[in-house]
């Protein structure tokens, strides 16, 4: 991308300096902790935070930050940066190499710059708003694959309801509706294969912001589409959604709807 914002090019240093962090960890015997929620913690997450942190904090003193180790430093302002410093911890603890680090910048609810970093396959993916989609600088856009051949991806939820829905999605559509149904642990990383068309579609059922602010706005700038579950029109931060390459994503919203007619939810 050419003219890449200030904001931007702070982000991919912010990214990629984290990167090198959950790199030196990666395969080692890394200490895993679990927090309230049952979600682990490493201290590569702990320490990829703080260095996103302290690179932004200096380069924007003024701009809010929300971190999923740390949460909110309390500020109120227009500017706000949602840090995910380790988005598929379980994998990364695990020696999965499927994992990311998260960064979105966000104005007024508004998604202006997203990156997401994979530094095992060195898998930068980029975006700001209105300048399109990137991994590793070249232009990314998703795939034009109709629901006979997509790999969609269903992500975990936090409440019950959404759990059902989640299994039956899970479960029901591999035989009924699409190719395949996967869930690879990392919704950064999932929306990011939707921008460069490895994947169809991924459905969000009720996770943080940090998770996946980065991850759609790089769908949206590779020409996907994001609408809420029953397809009306998607906000930030909204988090209940489907994001698709668009080309059946009306099909979705009705299967989706009959899913949860089923289930009585």
């Amino acid at each position: 991308m050419k003219n890449k914002s200030k904001e931007l090019k702070i982000a991919i240093k912010a990214a990629i300096k984290a990167g090198k962090i959950l790199k030196k960890h990666f395969e080692k015997d890394v200490l895993k902790e679990f927090k309230e929620d049952e979600t682990i913690v490493t201290i590569a997450d702990r320490e990829s935070e703080i260095i996103i942190k302290k690179i932004i904090g200096k380069a924007f003193p003024n701009h809010c930050l929300i971190g999923e180790e740390s949460g909110s430093n309390k500020k109120v302002c227009e500017y706000v940066w949602h840090i995910d410093p380790l988005d598929g911890t379980r994998n990364f603890a695990n020696g999965l190499p499927i994992f990311g680090v998260s960064i979105a910048l966000v104005f007024n609810h508004e998604i202006m710059v997203g990156v997401v970093y994979n530094p095992v396959t060195k898998s930068l993916f980029y975006a700001e708003k209105n300048k399109g989609a990137y991994l590793n600088n070249k232009k990314i856009f998703v795939s034009e694959d109709d629901e006979e051949h997509a790999i969609i991806a269903v992500d975990p939820s936090k409440n019950e309801e959404n759990t059902k829905l989640r299994k039956e999605l899970l479960y029901s559509f591999p035989r009924t509706f699409v190719r395949s149904v996967r869930d690879l642990g990392s919704t950064a990383v999932e929306l990011s294969y939707l921008a460069r068309g490895s994947f169809e579609a991924n459905i969000q059922l009720g996770l943080e912001s940090y998770d996946f602010a980065a991850g759609a706005l790089i769908v949206l700038e590779a020409g996907g589409k994001i609408t809420k579950l029953d397809g009306s029109e998607w906000e930030f931060p909204e988090n209940n959604f489907i994001a698709s390459n668009g080309v059946f994503h009306d099909k979705l919203v009705e299967e989706i709807k009959k899913q949860k007619e089923k289930l009585k939810i």
